[in-house]
């Protein structure tokens, strides 16, 4: 790999990092202010909504300026969203302002490995991204963790600075000081990210056409025949596993009989699970292969629905590993295969763009049918069974689909397509 590239991993470990462990001081903030329990799911309601709401615009900055500069400047942004929280605006705001700048940061965080690296390399970067954001997730949940627990916030707000006085006085505010600090040194690694020298052609400025320019990247990505297979099983994946996150923990609460900290260490384990996918998929698996992964689809499916069966936590641990590690291994290569097929097409942004309004949508929707089931009062094990039955069967229903297309188009030479 490039030199860049290991930059841009560190960039976005510590953004993401910042981002998860702000989720959990701003979870803490809305108890400290006494609000009601239905706040709390809002926060990453608020952070999704920007991905879907922002998606027309945020491909056209991504391909305007260099993508290092749009990481510098997004996570701005995030960092703006942080210190929003220090002036007492409210959680669901400050939060929103950050998801605002993480919508506008995917598109170049992905986009500009398909400008520094070659595509035979995607698969290999994507896997080192994702499995580096898993881990980001879980070391900001932790992080987020220790920085609300009293003993540690003792420790911070005892800390004096020699020069400055920052008025930190509460532990969220000693909190968010820190989580600020995370996004400074992405800061740092942001503006050493190398410029690949692409450009593109000069972006639309008015929303009107900027809409309907989206609209024309949306169209023309869902009418290729490898993006629309690709599209699909990346919108799939994303959906299941914000669903899956909800799901394990009702599990865990009434199949093994564990409260809510506990329950949210099984999170954690699914997420090392596809962190090894991840990794492993991008030691063993081509760009030019990366539609053979598909029946690890449908088998995640299938191996969620055994979960029924479970009641012991050391049976747990392995079965969850197993269902992240078969996520992780066949999404990674669908992604790096979507970006690729985008730049191709069209541009990197505009294709990451395209991207996260498709998978933050069917986000959104895959949680509401979710509350819907629960406010039914259906059985955790009826809804396991019928959400593994459904990726499975949609997956199924994915290569398919992709066999049609296979009869009309060799993939292999597609994938081989460079942009001319």
């Amino acid at each position: 790999m490039k030199r860049g590239f290991y930059t841009i991993m560190a960039a976005q470990f510590f953004s993401s990092l910042a981002d998860n462990a702000l989720l959990i001081t701003a979870m803490a903030l809305l108890v400290t202010m006494q609000a009601p329990d239905w706040m709390t799911p809002l926060l990453k309601l608020f952070f999704a909504m920007s991905y879907v709401l922002l998606a027309a615009f945020v491909g056209a900055f991504a391909d305007s300026l260099p993508k290092g500069k749009v990481m510098f400047v997004t996570n701005l942004i995030k960092v703006g969203g942080c210190g929003m929280m220090f002036f007492h605006v409210h959680p669901l705001i400050s939060y929103a302002v950050v998801g605002f700048g993480a919508a506008a940061y995917s598109p170049a965080k992905y986009g500009i490995l398909t400008e520094l690296l070659p595509p035979e390399k995607l698969v290999a970067a994507n896997g080192w991204i994702e499995g580096l954001t898993i881990t980001s997730i879980i070391f900001g949940t932790v992080l987020g963790g220790m920085l609300i627990n009293p003993a540690v916030s003792a420790v911070l707000l005892g800390f004096d600075f020699p020069v400055f006085d920052f008025n930190i006085d509460t532990p969220t505010e000693a909190a968010l000081f820190v989580v600020t600090g995370c996004y400074a040194l992405a800061a740092l690694f942001n503006l050493r990210i190398p410029d690949t020298g692409a450009r593109y052609d000069h972006q639309q400025r008015n929303p009107i056409k900027l809409i309907t320019d989206f609209g024309r990247c949306f169209k023309t990505l869902w009418g290729d025949k490898l993006g629309q297979i690709s599209l699909a099983v990346t919108t799939l994946f994303w959906a299941a596993g914000a669903t899956l996150q909800f799901i394990v923990l009702d599990w865990a609460r009434i199949s093994l009989d564990m409260p809510l900290n506990k329950a949210a260490i099984l999170q954690g384990v699914v997420a090392v699970g596809v962190a090894l996918g991840a990794v492993g998929a991008a030691h063993f698996v081509p760009l030019k292969k990366s539609l053979s992964v598909m029946p690890l689809g449908i088998a995640m499916g299938l191996v969620v629905t055994t979960m029924t069966m479970v009641t012991n936590v050391w049976v747990a641990y392995p079965l969850l590993i197993l269902i992240g590690a078969l996520a992780g291994f066949f999404v990674v290569p669908m992604n790096a295969l979507l970006q690729h097929r985008g730049h191709v097409l069209m541009s990197s942004g505009h294709s990451i763009a395209v991207q996260n309004f498709n998978e933050n949508l069917s986000v959104l929707v895959m949680l509401a049918l979710y509350a819907v089931m629960v406010s039914f009062q259906l059985n955790i094990h009826v809804i396991i069974v019928m959400f593994g039955l459904f990726v499975a069967g949609t997956m199924y229903a994915v290569m398919r689909k992709h066999a049609e297309n296979q009869k009309e188009f060799d993939s292999i030479s597609l994938i081989g397509e460079h942009k001319r």
